[in-house]
């Protein structure tokens, strides 16, 4: 896949596309529903099937601190997309000029000048432009006016509860893993490069891979048991803690697994860790032996959970 990090990138040989739009934070089974539209028009027509979204996203430069966390981070994103078979994605950074774009100057000079869309493929509910002034009438007679194929992909549904990023928030929250997978049609997981740290759990006799988080994420801080991937490779179940760690005062939000056998150095390589259960909120202890006592407690729960609940394809298991 393609990745195309800013507009200003955009060259003469990436007009010509079949484009969709949005946030995609999660790519749950909505946003999955949209690219998987992408894949067959673009297939039909011969052209390169796209993906357009935005960095940072429009609520988080609009409403700053306020803004809802993301249920995904910007890597664990582009994996997902690199994943589901597009062959381009463009970046858009949410910056003033974007923010105050006119709904008309979005399609005729971003969408057809730049892009060259031949197809665009959205949401229901997708706006654009200036205060959101663009919508599915706008679109439909830029569409129209300009010659490209318009297609509206409706809410996706798992029994009576739409999929969306909001509901994934909430369901993370809670947490109600089960739901979750539910409305990702997977496993939550989250992907990042492993970080040396203080080396607190090698001192406590648990060493952890630890992901530091730029922004924090919509799933509740505590500890779970998981399975995680080194660089794609099989899984290796673990346990781990997400959050900011206040036995020792740190305030920087941190995944830190502890994988149940010898990884060796995994330094610089990329972790996925997959949420199989929740064990705990996150506890401040009076002590570094009362914070090792529990963390040896939560590795033994977080084995009886993993061995109660096999991986689908034993192959992949470490």
């Amino acid at each position: 896949m393609e990745l195309i990090r800013g507009l200003q990138n955009l060259r003469a040989q990436h007009r010509g596309c079949v484009l969709t739009i949005g946030n995609f934070d999660g790519m749950h089974r909505g946003h999955q529903a949209l690219v998987q539209r992408t894949l067959q028009i673009a297939g039909r027509l011969g052209l390169p099937a796209a993906a357009m979204t935005f960095e940072p996203t429009p609520r988080e430069y609009f409403r700053r601190a306020d803004a809802p966390p993301r249920v995904q981070t910007l890597r664990s994103k582009l994996d997902s997309l690199a994943h589901s078979g597009l062959q381009r994605v463009v970046i858009a950074r949410f910056s003033q000029a974007l923010s105050t774009m006119s709904a008309e100057t979005f399609v005729d000079d971003l969408l057809v000048r730049q892009l060259g869309v031949a197809a665009v493929v959205v949401g229901h509910d997708f706006r654009y432009g200036r205060q959101r002034s663009g919508d599915e009438a706008h679109l439909r007679a830029a569409a129209a006016a300009h010659g490209f194929e318009l297609s509206i992909v409706d809410k996706v549904c798992v029994g009576d509860l739409r999929c969306s990023s909001t509901a994934l928030r909430e369901a993370l929250a809670v947490p109600d893993l089960p739901r979750v997978g539910d409305l990702l049609g997977r496993p939550y997981t989250v992907l990042g490069r492993v970080r040396r740290g203080l080396q607190l759990g090698r001192q406590l006799g648990m060493p952890t891979a630890n992901i530091d988080l730029v922004r924090p994420l919509a799933v509740r801080q505590g500890v779970y048991a998981v399975r995680a991937r080194i660089d794609g490779g099989p899984a290796w179940d673990g346990v781990a803690s997400l959050g900011i760690r206040p036995t020792i005062g740190i305030t920087r939000c941190l995944l830190e697994t502890h994988l149940f056998g010898q990884p060796g150095d995994i330094y610089g390589r990329q972790l996925e860790v997959e949420f199989v259960a929740w064990l705990r909120p996150e506890l401040k202890f009076a002590s570094l032996d009362e914070l090792s006592a529990r963390m040896q407690q939560d590795a033994d729960d977080a084995r009886g959970i993993l061995a109660r609940n096999p991986q689908q394809n034993p192959s992949a298991t470490t």
